[in-house]
């Protein structure tokens, strides 16, 4: 039988990465937040000194899990690096085995990206594509930037929103699409506890139909 997945898509900031914690820790599986790895290739790419696709692939060919603990992975300009790196295919078919190989992991496990449930794991029981109005999202990474000591106005954020949406539905490679097979859940106007219940309602839902 297929591991029980719950693969969660979703553009920035729109809640995914707090529904698929709350999702790992009431199921008891192992989390994966796949803009880590992008974001470590962004940033390790940029300090060898700039995000090409040359320099990015070699970073994600030799990639050392370990780093995805870095702080510097958390800020804003990591985000943007993330989102650059992100465009190569060749970086993306680089970290493909890894994040599948997680996806097999015996017992189930929850993945947290763009293309989880279109690319990553395409039979994935459960598929959630988490989403907010631009606004929303903006003002949730403001303030969570700001709790972090940097220096941003809301508008600069809003256009950094805008500007990595329209990288990551355009690019060629795996492009942000909600999957024909995913439920949407729209957390504009929820709480984190509202947006936590109607996450678990959905794969309640998909497990019914997976057992």
């Amino acid at each position: 039988m297929t591991p029980f997945v719950i693969a969660v898509d979703g553009p920035a900031a729109s809640g995914k990465g707090t529904v698929a914690q709350g999702l790992a820790a009431h199921y008891g599986l192992p989390l994966l937040d796949t803009g880590l790895l992008y974001r470590a290739v962004g940033v390790l790419a940029q300090r060898r000194g700039g995000v090409t696709e040359a320099s990015a692939e070699a970073v994600a060919r030799g990639l050392d899990p370990l780093v995805l603990d870095d702080p510097a992975l958390r800020t804003r300009a990591a985000g943007e690096l993330a989102s650059q790196a992100a465009v190569f295919a060749s970086v993306r078919a680089a970290l493909l085995d890894f994040q599948r190989a997680f996806a097999a992991t015996p017992g189930g496990a929850v993945i947290d990206g763009r293309d989880i449930g279109t690319v990553i794991a395409p039979d994935a029981p459960a598929k959630l594509f988490v989403t907010a109005r631009p606004e929303v999202r903006a003002q949730r990474r403001w303030r969570q930037l700001t709790n972090q000591g940097e220096t941003v106005s809301l508008g600069d954020v809003l256009a950094d929103i805008r500007r990595r949406d329209e990288r990551d539905s355009g690019r060629v490679a795996a492009p942000l699409t909600m999957a024909a097979d995913a439920v949407l859940l729209d957390t504009s106007d929820l709480s984190i506890e509202q947006a936590a219940d109607a996450a678990r309602r959905i794969v309640e839902t998909a497990r019914a139909r997976w057992t």
